[in-house]
């Protein structure tokens, strides 16, 4: 039996499962980021080995949130999200407790597994409570404490790292895990499940999960030619995934969405360059602070979080706005002053006064703040009840591919310009010329993804 509660009890777990869990996984990902400099130094990590700390979860998330979206659809989105949480905790735990870069990498996997079943559902669960012309309002407020996720995790992440050390970032989550656990399993009563019956395409999201994978990967090691190699056969993957997807009766990920669905097409290509546009921005310029400036990993933190205050402070405005302003017009706005953000970051050398950079990233912040609420609106409002997971879960993984792609095209020109060495202040006068050329593509790529969100047309009669 699958009930759909409404009530007024419902919202409000709803909205603290998805906001509690909105917090902890950007919290992860920030963290991270700063204390990738002492994650290195102990284990003496190269280029692409750091790189693999944060791409190997967001590989894991992004190859695996459509089937679990699905799954969730099928089985039920609160007990999807509850055993992911559970899976999470573990592995962090493990990260924790990782003895060698091999080890730290593999659970960051696992927890990555966790993360797309989180991903996948807890969007999900609140379009399913709430009615759409309050969605905005709440999907703002959940982005924006995404945004103090990030926020808080260059700040305590660079403090955590400096004072106890970086093992301290995976167990400190913890409590807010059994906060979660406690509200989904005590306090949101009910399940979500509009698909339950039908089959789950077990054959489609093998073939999916591997392609992407192959993608990804191959990505990351370009422009060495297996790189190549892999990359292609992963692509050839894709358009097999796609064909088969069109002649099954329930396919894990619907493809005529994509074919007669303009807003959802044209929203989710809108995220992805977003994402893949932005997100190492953090990861840049961690290193450019802590290695090139001599910033202490606290002090890095401090001068990133200008750019996450903001995306938290103007998120439920706009995601309020675009309940009744066209979605199209908000988010193409916010691309724009994303776009201005990144090329005025690449202007940044050694003598940049520090209150320029956090302007930058302030601009950076705003256009962010603008954008994704109202993306992710336009989004779920595009879908029939019974697609929340699958629509929920093909944001995440737009956001998380992107932000793989965003860490491979940062990879790739550090590689062209220093090699695969460990970043060293020996290798700055060539990191310093990696920077202008990594954030000069992010802004190329950002003003084509202007033209993207303005193609999804009018979407606010699906909203309503």
């Amino acid at each position: 039996m699958v009930s759909r509660p409404d009530g007024i009890v419902d919202r409000k777990a709803a909205l603290a499962l998805a906001m509690l869990s909105s917090f902890l996984t950007p919290f992860m990902a920030s963290s991270i980021n700063v204390a990738l400099p002492s994650m290195s130094d102990e284990f003496s990590m190269s280029t692409v080995e750091y790189s693999w700390v944060a791409t190997s979860y967001l590989l894991a998330a992004a190859a695996l949130l459509v089937p679990f979206g699905r799954i969730a659809d099928i089985k039920g989105r609160k007990r999807i999200f509850l055993a992911g949480m559970w899976l999470f905790a573990v592995a962090s735990v493990l990260c924790a407790l990782a003895p060698s870069s091999l080890l730290l990498i593999s659970f960051r996997f696992i927890q990555g597994f966790g993360g797309a079943m989180i991903f996948g559902t807890s969007i999900a669960i609140l379009t399913s409570v709430y009615p759409p012309h309050e969605r905005g309002k709440a999907l703002g407020l959940t982005i924006s404490v995404t945004y103090i996720g990030l926020s808080a995790g260059p700040v305590l992440g660079g403090f955590l790292t400096g004072w106890v050390g970086w093992r301290s970032i995976f167990m400190v989550l913890l409590p807010g895990v059994a906060a979660v656990l406690w509200i989904g399993t005590v306090r949101l009563k009910g399940e979500w499940a509009e698909a339950c019956g039908e089959e789950f395409d077990l054959n489609g999201s093998i073939i999916y999960a591997a392609s992407l994978t192959a993608v990804v990967v191959g990505f990351t090691m370009l422009p060495d030619m297996l790189g190549i190699l892999i990359s292609l056969l992963g692509a050839v993957g894709i358009g097999s995934f796609v064909a088969w997807e069109l002649r099954v009766k329930f396919p894990v990920l619907n493809m005529t969405l994509f074919r007669h669905n303009r807003p959802f097409a044209f929203s989710n290509l809108a995220a992805l360059v977003n994402y893949s546009a932005t997100f190492a921005v953090a990861f840049l310029m961690s290193f450019y602070l802590e290695v090139a400036r001599g910033y202490s990993e606290a002090e890095t933190g401090l001068i990133l979080i200008s750019q996450t205050i903001v995306m938290a402070s103007f998120s439920p405005i706009a995601g309020k706005l675009s309940d009744v302003v066209e979605p199209q017009i908000v988010a193409s706005v916010g691309m724009g002053f994303t776009t201005l953000g990144l090329v005025l970051l690449s202007f940044v050398n050694l003598d940049t006064e520090v209150w320029t950079i956090v302007a930058y990233l302030a601009i950076l912040g705003f256009g962010f703040a603008l954008f994704s609420s109202p993306n992710t609106n336009a989004i779920m409002g595009s879908v029939e009840r019974k697609q929340y997971g699958v629509a929920s879960a093909t944001v995440g993984t737009m956001r998380l591919v992107g932000q793989v792609l965003s860490i491979g095209i940062a990879t790739i020109f550090l590689s062209i310009y220093i090699g695969d060495v460990q970043i060293t202040p020996d290798v700055v006068p060539q990191f310093m010329d990696a920077i202008p050329v990594a954030f000069d593509t992010f802004a190329v790529m950002c003003f084509v993804g202007v033209f993207a969100s303005l193609a999804r047309g009018r979407v606010r009669r699906s909203l309503e």
